[in-house]
């Protein structure tokens, strides 16, 4: 790219010409938009609500997705047979018998982005009969339902949550780092403190003091609220360094020497400076916020059924039937590294990209 291009370019377009030299990162960045938008139309693209039961189908697996010239798409129904001695259920697939399988469905109610009732899904059974492509849980629910509906919370958490951490690092590092003396020390061992207590205990603590009576919405604002607690503090020490280092620029003692106010320096003047890198480490700190809602779900700290998140979806994964006779109940794990993984590869390269120095 020709130097007078770059020496007239905004920040912005030298952050995306750098991004799309990650061709890593350019992918892994389409897959979390894919994800997002997953989360967002999860309704219509799951085939079913993820709540309804169906004893007759405890931990049936996998149903393979066939296609001919005469029926389009189908999957064969499942026969159950029962073993003599141990009377344990198996499933075969009748060969005999075909389920049909199309696009655009009716199927279960439900209200497209929480205010647009609808009754068409993506995909689904399209003459009765039952379909479940990822098997189902020990209750009979639809398993891919149930992991497209937790890609809606599990998703919100991260995002929700780094935001919240966003505002008190972006506010407690600003003035630690302008402000410096007593107020930067003072914040700084507050910081220390709160990086020195082991996360797990210190999420149990916190959550344990969510009320029992709250409903699983209310806890579910809760659980947020109490990562973005403990998650703000690399935020802060990130904006903190930051502010350190333009707080002596020229264009600072500028707007200082014109009588510009502290916080209008801070936010107006300081912040825009590095915005780009703070975006950057903002995509990196959600994968983290993503696996702390998992675990704690996970461990039974956070969210519950009927609330359905990877984390709760996981914790059947515990009982070691699901590892020896079911193992697509681990899906849902493979969903967060999957998840995870891109956020790190995109959040990687647009950390890079932001950087001044590799222009």
């Amino acid at each position: 790219m020709k130097d007078e291009t770059l020496a007239v370019a905004s920040q912005w377009k030298l952050v995306w010409w750098g991004f799309k030299r990650h061709r890593v990162a350019l992918v892994c960045g389409f897959v979390t938009v894919a994800i997002y938008l997953v989360a967002v139309f999860a309704p219509f693209l799951a085939p079913g609500s993820g709540q309804k039961t169906n004893a007759d189908y405890t931990y049936a697996p996998p149903q393979a997705l066939r296609f001919d010239t005469d029926t389009g798409l189908y999957v064969h129904p499942y026969t159950f047979k029962q073993d003599p001695e141990t009377l344990a259920l198996s499933f075969e697939a009748d060969e005999g018998k075909k389920v049909p399988v199309g696009f655009f469905v009716k199927g279960e109610p439900y209200e497209l982005l929480g205010f647009i009732p609808w009754d068409r899904h993506l995909i689904g059974p399209s003459g009765g009969g039952n379909m479940h492509l990822l098997g189902t849980d020990s209750v009979g629910r639809d398993l891919l339902s149930r992991i497209i509906r937790g890609t809606t919370v599990s998703m919100s958490i991260g995002l929700v949550g780094v935001l919240l951490s966003l505002v008190l690092g972006i506010v407690l590092g600003g003035v630690s780092g302008y402000v410096g003396g007593r107020t930067d020390t003072v914040i700084q061992r507050v910081i220390e403190i709160i990086m020195s207590i082991p996360t797990i205990p210190l999420w149990m603590a916190l959550f344990a003091a969510v009320p029992a009576s709250w409903s699983q919405l209310e806890r579910y604002f809760a659980l947020t609220v109490v990562i973005s607690l403990v998650g703000w503090t690399g935020m802060a020490r990130e904006v903190r360094g930051k502010f350190f280092a333009v707080r002596g620029e020229e264009y600072v003692m500028a707007a200082t020497a014109d009588g510009a106010g502290r916080l209008r320096i801070m936010f107006r003047h300081m912040l825009p400076s590095f915005t780009s890198h703070i975006i950057a480490n903002l995509s990196l700190s959600i994968p983290s916020v993503i696996l702390a809602e998992t675990a704690l779900s996970f461990i039974g700290l956070g969210l519950q059924t009927p609330m359905i998140s990877w984390g709760v979806l996981l914790q059947e994964a515990q009982n070691i039937r699901a590892v020896s006779t079911a193992p697509w109940m681990l899906i849902p794990g493979l969903a967060v590294v999957v998840t995870v993984l891109a956020m790190n590869f995109f959040g990687d390269g647009l950390r890079d990209a932001a950087d001044p120095y590799k222009h």
